[in-house]
């Protein structure tokens, strides 16, 4: 069969940071290496994909910083983009709702499947719950449309069917892949230096939580109250450290004063990959979460990582490891034992982590993308 020239893919960003963002610039990369004319649309791109001589970067400017203000415009774009490519013999790929048009849909994230709970005032929750059904609307529209559609796990894939009713034979699995040479276990020797470079005691277990603290989605609120119970019993020597930012991190940090050195919140970083290496154990109660890269990351770099059983990475974890999937990610005795039995055998449930790490890292980026590339030349 033929395979396409050109591919047009629709995304807010081709960056190497965010499970969604790193996933869509892997793609794009690895079909510009396959020698295909790769256009893309995008609010940005890493400036590495955009020199390439085969790719062309059609930028579109978010509207007052606001990806929701601007989603009319990407789609309005991205349809118009679509129908250059599309005649010519191209092939089209969205993600999810924002683009509504009818060739590869690749679906990171079932807006059906989960209503974010939102705290603070209520003009914030009403701009929550109008974007929302905005995003039900858009999701339902696009992703029937798809001639085919790829999930990022098996769980995303029942929601399809389940949520949006899309037939089980138009939908394929295909999961996130990894950069082994970024995320791997790292050497005592180097370990030790990252921690001195952080500012953090060599005889202290630490603990991270990677996630967006714009809602409740990824459970902070269930971690940060085990942590408070944790901290109340004088033996807990642990420190939790807080990567991400968003409008809950004010009010978090405010809470989190009385517990001191105990929490720290280090907002949006960029050496996350650093981080991982240096740390003890990952933590992600998520209430809801269509795969969880953070998760495959911090298993990739050796730590036994905690998730809850809902998310899609948790197919991923073999029967030996079933101890590290939180069933109730709104129970924080729950959560609280789980660390209490991982601080009494750390280095048991590092070793016993180390197959799966080194599966996960065998898949690579460059394996899903083929996988990705073959799905759609392929397709109908």
């Amino acid at each position: 069969m033929k395979h396409a020239n050109r591919y047009l893919i629709v995304a807010w960003d081709f960056v190497r940071t965010g499970g969604m963002d790193m996933a869509n610039y892997a793609l794009a990369t690895y079909l510009a290496d396959q020698g295909r004319e790769v256009w893309l649309l995008a609010a940005s791109a890493s400036p590495d994909l955009t020199s390439r001589p085969n790719v062309v970067f059609h930028r579109l400017p978010k509207l007052a910083g606001s990806y929701f203000v601007s989603s009319p415009l990407l789609d309005f774009a991205g349809r118009n983009l679509a129908a250059r490519v599309a005649r010519c013999g191209g092939r089209v790929l969205v993600n999810g709702g924002n683009c509504r048009w009818g060739d590869i849909n690749w679906v990171h994230y079932v807006h059906a499947a989960y209503e974010p709970r939102v705290e603070g005032s209520a003009l914030r929750q009403l701009k929550w719950r109008l974007a929302h059904r905005r995003y039900l609307q858009d999701e339902r529209a696009s992703v029937r449309k798809a001639r085919i559609v790829i999930a990022n796990s098996e769980t995303t894939k029942r929601d399809l069917i389940e949520h949006l009713g899309i037939p089980s034979d138009r939908i394929h699995t295909v999961y996130l892949g990894i950069d082994p040479e970024q995320f791997r276990p790292p050497s005592e020797q180097a370990r030790a230096a990252l921690r001195a470079g952080f500012g953090w005691p060599v005889d202290r277990p630490v603990v991270v939580f990677v996630g967006g603290l714009g809602d409740r989605r990824k459970g902070f609120d269930t971690l940060f109250t085990a942590w408070q119970r944790l901290c109340s019993h004088p033996a807990w020597d642990c420190d939790l450290m807080v990567v991400g930012r968003g409008p809950e991190l004010k009010d978090w940090t405010r809470r989190a004063a009385p517990l001191g050195a105990r929490i720290r919140f280090l907002g949006f970083r960029k050496d996350v990959p650093q981080i991982l290496a240096a740390a003890d154990t990952l933590v992600a109660p998520t209430r809801y979460e269509s795969y969880g890269l953070s998760v495959q990351e911090a298993l990739c770099c050796g730590l036994p990582a905690f998730v809850s059983r809902a998310a899609g990475v948790a197919e991923r974890y073999p029967g030996n490891l079933q101890d590290l999937l939180i069933s109730n990610p709104d129970d924080a005795d729950e959560l609280a034992a789980k660390l209490t039995a991982w601080r009494e055998c750390r280095q048991a449930y590092r070793t016993a982590v180390s197959g799966l790490s080194g599966s996960l890292r065998s898949y690579t980026w460059r394996v899903m993308s083929e996988r990705m590339m073959n799905l759609m030349e392929g397709a109908n």
